[in-house]
Order: C-alpha cells, then sequence, then structure tokens
C-alpha cells in the first residue's frame, strides 16, 4: 500500500494528476474513436469513389478488362454472379474474387472493414444478374495495429508530465512563504516577541494571512508586555505592605517591651485590610481581562443612583437624576462603578458632590463632579491606568488600591460604554456613558420590579 504524502505540495500534484489523467483519458479515447471514424470514412469515400467510377462504365459498357491502378487502390475487379472476374487491375487479375459479397438490389453500395483492408462492393444496376465492382486497400496507416492509441498515449502522458511539473512548481512557489513563515514562527518566543513574519508582495490569500498573523503577534506582544507590567506594577503594590507588616512583626518579636501589642495588631489589621482590598480588585481585573460576561439584567441608571449614592459621608453628596433612564447592564458592577467614582469624588471634594443622571439622545449618562483641586488634563487618562494615585490621592488615603479608576473603566468598556473625565469650572468632573433603551420593555409587572428594585443580582 503505496502511503499518503504527508506534504501538502506533494498532495496537491498527486490530486491534480489525478484528475488529470482521468481527464486526459476521457479526451484521449474520445479523440481515438473520432479520428478512427474520420480516417475510415475518408478511405472508404474514396474507394467508393473509384469504384463508383467503374460501375458507370460497366454500365455504359466502357470498361476495359485490364483496370488501371489509383493510387493505393491496386486491386479493383468486376465479378459475375458465379464470382468470375470479369475485369480486373493487374494484382486483381492473379487472384480469385476479393470476396463473395453481393449487395442487395436495393442497397447497391455495402462496405466493409477486415483486419488489414477497406472493401468497398458496388451493385452495378438492379439487375439479379448484374456484375457487382470490388475494390480494397489497405487501411491507413494510422489505423494500422495500434498506432492511433499509441501516440494519443504518448500525447496524454506527455500532457500529465506537463501538467504534474506546472502544478509542482505552482504548488511549490505558492508555499514558498510558508517555509519562511514556519522558520520564522520558530524563532518567536515568549521571552521575544518582537520578531514579525516576512510579508510576500501582493495581496493574495497568503500575503493576507501573513499580514493577519504580523497584527495577532502585534497584539499579543502588546498583551504580553501589559501583563509584564501589570506583574512588575502588582509586586511592587503587594511588596510595600507586605515589606511594612513584616517590619512591625519583626519590631514586636524583637522588642515586646517597647512595642505595645494590641496597637501592632491593628497596624498589621490595617495593612491585611490594605492587602485584602489589593487582591479583590485584582480578582476583578482579571475577570474582566478574561471577557468573563455578568448577567445582564435592566437597570434604571436614575433609580441605581439614588439608592447607591452614601447617605453619610464627609461631604454631601447630592443626586439629580431623571427618571427612566434604563440601560442593560451587571447591577452589581454599575453599582461597583458608581461607588468607586463617587468614593473618589468625596475624598477629593472641599464641600459637596454631585451626582447627575440624565439621557442624551442615545446614551445614558452619568456625571459624578466635585468641588475639589480637580485633575491636571496631562493626568486625565493617567489616572486610569492600575496603580496609578496622585499626590493628591495619597496625601488624603494613603491605604487606597490605585484599581478603582481602571476597574470602573473596564467595566463601562465591557458594557459597550465610556468613561472619561471631562472639563469642569471647578474640581474634577467624571462621565460615565453607556447604551441607553429607548424605552422600558413590556415585560411582567413583577420581573420589572425586581429588577427597578435591584432584587435580581449577579456578582462581578
Amino acid at each position: 500500500m503505496i502511503p499518503y504524502p504527508r506534504s501538502i505540495r506533494a498532495r496537491s500534484v498527486l490530486v491534480a494528476s489525478a484528475l488529470s489523467l482521468i481527464a486526459l483519458v476521457i479526451v484521449g479515447v474520445t479523440s481515438s474513436l473520432a479520428i478512427r471514424y474520420r480516417l475510415q470514412d475518408d478511405a472508404f469515400n474514396h474507394v467508393e469513389k473509384i469504384a463508383s467510377r467503374w460501375s458507370a462504365a460497366t454500365r455504359a459498357g466502357t470498361i476495359p478488362k485490364v483496370l488501371p491502378t489509383s493510387g493505393e487502390i491496386q486491386l479493383i475487379q468486376l465479378v459475375d454472379t458465379r464470382g468470375r472476374v470479369l475485369a480486373a487491375t493487374r494484382a486483381g487479375w492473379e487472384r480469385p474474387a476479393l470476396t463473395s459479397l453481393r449487395p442487395a438490389p436495393d442497397d447497391r453500395v455495402q462496405r466493409r472493414a477486415t483486419k488489414c483492408h477497406l472493401l468497398v462492393a458496388i451493385r452495378t444496376t438492379t439487375a439479379p444478374d448484374a456484375p457487382v465492382v470490388l475494390a480494397q486497400r489497405p487501411e491507413p496507416t494510422l489505423l494500422r495495429g495500434h498506432i492511433l492509441e499509441y501516440v494519443l498515449a504518448g500525447a496524454v502522458l506527455a500532457l500529465l508530465a506537463l501538467v504534474s511539473w506546472t502544478a509542482w512548481r505552482t504548488v511549490g512557489r505558492t508555499l514558498r512563504p510558508v517555509e519562511a513563515i514556519r522558520a520564522r514562527l520558530a524563532e518567536i518566543t515568549v521571552s521575544d516577541l518582537s520578531l514579525r513574519m516576512p510579508e510576500p508582495p501582493g495581496d493574495d490569500e497568503m500575503a493576507r494571512l501573513v499580514r493577519t498573523a504580523n497584527q495577532t503577534l502585534d497584539r499579543l506582544d502588546e498583551a504580553v508586555a501589559q501583563q509584564r507590567r501589570f506583574a512588575s506594577t502588582t509586586s511592587h503594590e503587594l511588596r510595600n505592605p507586605i515589606a511594612g507588616l513584616r517590619a512591625q512583626l519583626e519590631e514586636a518579636l524583637l522588642n515586646p517591651d517597647e512595642v505595645d501589642p494590641h496597637e501592632s495588631i491593628r497596624s498589621a489589621l490595617a495593612v491585611t485590610d490594605r492587602l485584602d482590598a489589593i487582591v479583590g480588585d485584582l480578582l476583578v481585573l482579571a475577570r474582566l481581562q478574561a471577557g468573563a460576561q455578568a448577567p445582564r439584567e435592566l437597570v434604571d441608571l436614575g433609580l441605581l443612583a439614588r439608592e447607591e449614592a452614601p447617605k453619610a459621608s464627609r461631604v454631601p453628596v447630592r443626586v439629580r437624576a431623571e427618571p427612566n433612564v434604563w440601560v442593560c447592564g451587571c447591577h452589581i458592577r454599575l453599582a461597583r462603578v458608581l461607588g468607586n467614582l463617587v468614593n473618589n469624588a468625596v475624598r477629593h471634594a472641599d464641600g459637596a458632590v454631585d451626582v447627575h443622571v440624565t439621557a442624551s439622545g442615545a446614551d445614558a449618562v452619568l456625571t459624578v463632579t466635585d468641588d475639589g483641586a480637580g485633575i491636571a488634563p496631562a493626568d486625565r487618562e493617567r489616572i486610569f491606568e492600575r496603580f496609578t494615585r496622585l499626590e493628591d490621592g495619597l496625601r488624603r488615603d494613603a491605604g487606597g488600591s490605585g484599581l478603582g479608576l481602571a476597574i470602573s473603566r473596564d467595566i463601562a468598556e465591557s458594557l459597550g460604554g465610556t468613561l472619561k473625565v471631562e472639563d469642569s469650572p471647578r474640581g474634577a468632573r467624571f462621565v460615565l456613558r453607556l447604551p441607553r433603551l429607548d424605552s422600558r420593555p413590556a415585560e411582567p409587572a413583577g420581573h420589572l420590579g425586581a429588577v427597578a428594585q435591584g432584587t435580581v443580582r449577579s456578582g462581578v
């Protein structure tokens, strides 16, 4: 059993050759039959033409005893009903009647092909005793033996070889970039994603594949670089509280008489709370980056703002919300975004925080504005980076994780919205935009009431 080739090039050439062979065999057989019929018919017509001439001469009584030859027609005979030769060419006088075939009166011309000769018999008249003209010639050279079949078989093999060679060259030229791509991919490792595959010229499928692969590598390189930066920053942020906690515990063990154990425990608990907050936020970020989708539900953004805004804080939180500003999202995640924004505003506000929910075209817009020092334009994007905390934030709250705004933006983007810092006359103004539902969908009142009251919940 012949093993199936593993190479795409070999398989492609094998399939192309097999299909070509089938087609060429069909064409060859058809051509052989057509050529054989045409050559044989032309030869018969020539013999019949000569025999018809002597048949007319017989009816006119002008036929000689010795008939002249005509090219390859060396045997011509005029025989009677008893098979006696009445007139013939010289070669015809030397042998008996060529055949005993005697055409019928209603079908005066008969053709017969033997192994090597073509014979035509013409009855001169319809009379019962009418003689018959017999003319015979050798079969055309191309039809003798199997010469025609051998010629066509050679042509088929030559064409098959040409097709196979062309397919081999064409497929090889098409797949040549694949080997370069494979070699380059073998050089790419996780530690070095800077290499790119060579792009072939043109805009065919292979060129588009290479470009797409390079774009994928670009995204992968950026993702890996981002993960490395994230891991480095996370390690740094976790190392500081852990180092502080270790130092406090070591000091308590080394100097038990000088250190208040209750104060050490309270300090250790505070550090533990910060570590717990950081780890919790990291888990949320990991789930958001992994594309974990929380079940969607109908959420009245204004009702959410009134429910989730803190009732008591360092500064008052004023909520103004239009009714029936509906969005489709996760109640828990939206509540987390609102909580992050309000807590951040409360931390930086001097006198009050304003929360405003309104409908603007196709968007539901939630704004959280404080009257603090504001955020410099250069820092408005940087604050959404992980573990980024401005100096004013560190001064006001040293225990934060620096992940709240990053999580809020990721949640907004996962819901098809945006979260940005926009201009404000005073303080910082955070604007959350989400796709708004045109109207509250008609659903059973019990279900809608549960949604509106926030009784249907799903965690981040």
